[in-house]
């Protein structure tokens, strides 16, 4: 006889993160006082980054997000495969989810490092090859410093000597 309880909870853990638990997460990490402004970092980056890349590579990169987030790579986007670099990126994140440059840059990088535990790790690979990284203001790699030094946890307890409890 199967243990069906054993299945279905390895079912729900294969499936990853619904909206709710998702915003919350970049809620809590962003220590936003509302879901709206947890809501609009997320659009702001993920819309912007699928405006970006081609539109078979969002769909791809986004099919393992929640339904609603994957929308803003996709759905959410006018035209894909634009051509803009990473200061363009940050400008339109910035006036998307209504922050100053910095903490635009801080939200996508805090929203990227999630994407990256939740979207299979040749797609996130993928994605990266698609942005040219440099030495100069024009770099890509930007985006990916949570993610690099090691996510999002370890480097909050490394830089605060703590991190969430």
């Amino acid at each position: 006889m199967v243990d069906t309880g054993f299945v279905n909870s390895l079912t729900l853990e294969q499936v990853g993160m619904n909206f709710d638990e998702f915003t919350g997460e970049i809620q809590h990490r962003l220590e936003m006082p509302d879901t709206g402004r947890a809501v609009r970092a997320i659009r702001a980056t993920l819309t912007t980054l699928g405006e970006r890349i081609p539109e078979e590579n969002a769909e791809d990169f986004a099919a393992s997000l929640p339904m609603e987030i994957k929308w803003y790579m996709t759905g959410g986007v006018d035209e894909h495969g634009q051509r803009f670099g990473w200061q363009e990126f940050l400008d339109r994140v910035a006036e998307r989810s209504e922050a100053d440059p910095v903490d635009a840059a801080y939200n996508a990088r805090v929203v990227m490092d999630l994407v990256h535990g939740e979207v299979p790790a040749a797609d996130f690979r993928q994605l990266r090859e698609m942005l040219p990284e440099a030495e100069d203001d024009e770099n890509w790699r930007k985006l990916f410093e949570i993610v690099d030094a090691g996510g999002w946890n370890e480097g909050l307890e490394a830089q605060t000597g703590g991190g969430p409890q």
